[in-house]
């Protein structure tokens, strides 16, 4: 699922001559807010619903150096659910479907008034069901990894 379309922006490049690792941040988080718009939870659906959404976890893998005013594409993939929450696998890729950069978050549903996690509202819920998904046996390499040295021989 497509869900933003952007340029690498001159003040997002550092000292090396590429994007610095905090955009990529950016870029995934303004990735997230486009998935909470494409399943109702845009500024009037956290009005009506009083319910918005956390970020719990995140883990990033860079691939590939980004470039000053290299467009990018970020497509979105829920990995598993439950009531309150969505693993979502964020893939930035270039112009040529290379992966740049890869972002997988766990999201946590909220209750805005109560400041407490919550299920969520039936019509979120029927519109995340209706995003890309997948088994856990078909998940993306870079997805469900640790963080960690390689064992030493």
């Amino acid at each position: 699922m497509a869900l933003l379309e952007t340029r690498v922006a001159p003040e997002w490049v550092d000292y090396n001559g590429h994007m610095n690792d905090a955009e990529y941040a950016r870029v995934f988080s303004l990735s997230a807010e486009a998935l909470l718009d494409a399943i109702g939870l845009d500024d009037a659906g956290r009005q009506h619903h009083g319910y918005t959404v956390y970020t719990l976890e995140t883990h990033l893998c860079y691939r590939r150096e980004v470039h000053e005013g290299q467009a990018l594409n970020i497509e979105a993939t829920v990995l598993d659910r439950d009531a309150k929450r969505l693993q979502v696998f964020f893939e930035m890729r270039d112009a040529e479907h290379n992966v740049l950069a890869t972002s997988e978050q766990m999201l946590m549903g909220i209750d805005s008034d109560a400041g407490r996690p919550a299920p969520f509202p039936a019509p979120v819920e029927a519109a995340i069901g209706k995003l890309p998904s997948l088994a856990a046996d078909a998940w993306p390499p870079l997805a469900g990894r640790r963080i960690g040295l390689p064992p030493q021989h």
